[in-house]
């Protein structure tokens, strides 16, 4: 009687357990980026009533005889299986879609969580929202390069940058007039940006030729240098040569001199190149004009974005213009059940869950980042529920065992009586 107390007994504390558990999972059923636990349970040794025989020449064998003697708790684990993402719209949202961990802190400490909620503090540090730890990637160099074959470290971003770009290229489109008497000038302004952002003004004179030296349907351009006024010649200059179809002859087009723009104190060389391929020679109006140019005037940073599937940084300008500052790294273990979980979400490397290995999205396992979107918690409601009918049931019978047990035990003592 007294072991089968003892063995009903090992099977209340087991519920319990499993209870805690499932009570701890349906706690978190809406907790971003929460991984449900479940509890598998063993049987403890059993004691040797007979350890039977083998069999003999005139007699079979007999099998073991053995009582069991409770249950005991096998593991805890963590369930890794990908939980819903929610859109949120906040593009500082993220979520994994796959296997892999945000990176939060360094070194000694360094947690590990798939929740992604971001936000940046008061010195430009990405960090997780709800926990203020820091969040671990790769920074871009100053030609925005990003090396992610070093380690990782703080990703730590200025808001207030203002950022401009030079003129690189213009390009000229319409028609210069095949009407034209031979030595008629058209001349076309332009505004290009130096690199410091500011507006620079000049403009292209195009000359229509009329000798035998230059045909008619050659046009030699000069760049002006509106600094002065009258505007005088600047740096710049060649032809463009046009075919019986009023269409340019690219092969058969020349550039002289370098082009060079006067630009601000203090501002780098400015020599845009011309893009004239667009041109046309037809018998209609002059409408040549600059139909586009690649500078942008000094812009301040309008907002941050994180791109999806590689959760590369970058720092949107009110210019228009993009600039690339860094990357979040993910991390991936061989043996993720093996981690060990702290508080807010987040898991510690265990004893036997590998290295972090730590890398791109998308890369070695890792899977892709997606942004504006946050993991929703794996809970199963419906089996939590089913699971605590089962431990309630388990612990309803096993204090049936002990009662009757009791009752058994009272029986032989009254036999005494």
């Amino acid at each position: 009687m007294i072991r089968s107390m003892y063995t009903a007994i090992s099977s209340l504390s087991l519920q319990q357990k499993y209870l805690d558990v499932v009570s701890n999972n349906l706690a978190n059923a809406n907790t971003i980026g929460f991984k449900a636990s479940r509890v598998l349970s063993q049987d403890q040794f059993a004691q040797m009533m007979s350890p039977g025989s083998a069999p003999t020449t005139t007699q079979g064998g007999t099998n073991p005889t053995q009582i069991g003697l409770g249950v005991n708790l096998g593991y805890i684990s963590s369930n890794f299986t990908q939980g819903v993402l929610q859109s949120t719209g906040r593009n500082m949202d993220l979520g994994i879609q796959g296997d892999g961990f945000f990176v939060y802190g360094q070194d000694v400490g360094r947690r590990y969580s798939r929740e992604g909620s971001m936000s940046l503090d008061m010195e430009g540090n990405l960090v997780n929202s709800a926990t203020g730890l820091r969040t671990q990637g790769w920074l871009a160099d100053a030609t925005g390069a990003i090396d992610t074959d070093l380690a990782v470290s703080d990703i730590q971003i200025a808001t207030d940058k203002t950022l401009a770009k030079a003129t690189a290229s213009v390009t000229l489109g319409g028609n210069l007039s095949a009407n034209a008497a031979g030595g008629d000038t058209n001349i076309i302004s332009m505004g290009v940006y130096d690199s410091l952002g500011a507006m620079q003004t000049a403009s292209v004179r195009f000359t229509r030729g009329g000798t035998a030296a230059v045909p008619t349907n050659v046009w030699t351009w000069q760049v002006m240098d509106t600094t002065v006024t009258p505007a005088v010649a600047g740096t710049g200059d060649g032809t463009i040569t046009f075919d019986a179809n009023g269409q340019i002859d690219l092969t058969a087009s020349t550039t002289g001199a370098a082009i060079s723009i006067p630009v601000s104190a203090g501002a780098d060389p400015l020599a845009p190149t011309l893009d004239f391929s667009n041109l046309t020679q037809l018998a209609a109006a002059d409408t040549a004009t600059v139909t586009s140019q690649d500078g942008l005037p000094a812009g301040s940073v309008s907002d941050v974005f994180i791109s999806p599937n590689d959760g590369i940084i970058s720092l949107m300008y009110s210019n228009g213009m993009i600039e690339q500052v860094g990357q979040v790294a993910l991390a991936r273990f061989t043996n993720p059940t093996g981690l060990m979980k702290a508080e807010d979400t987040s898991f510690i490397a265990g004893l036997n869950s590998g290295d972090a290995q730590i890398g791109v999205a998308s890369t070695g396992g890792r899977g892709s980042i997606a942004s504006g979107n946050l993991e929703a918690s794996n809970v199963d409601m419906a089996q939590e529920f089913t699971n605590m009918i089962l431990a309630q049931r388990g612990f309803q019978a096993s204090s049936r065992v002990i009662t009757t047990s009791d009752e058994i035990l009272q029986e032989l003592v009254n036999l005494k009586r």
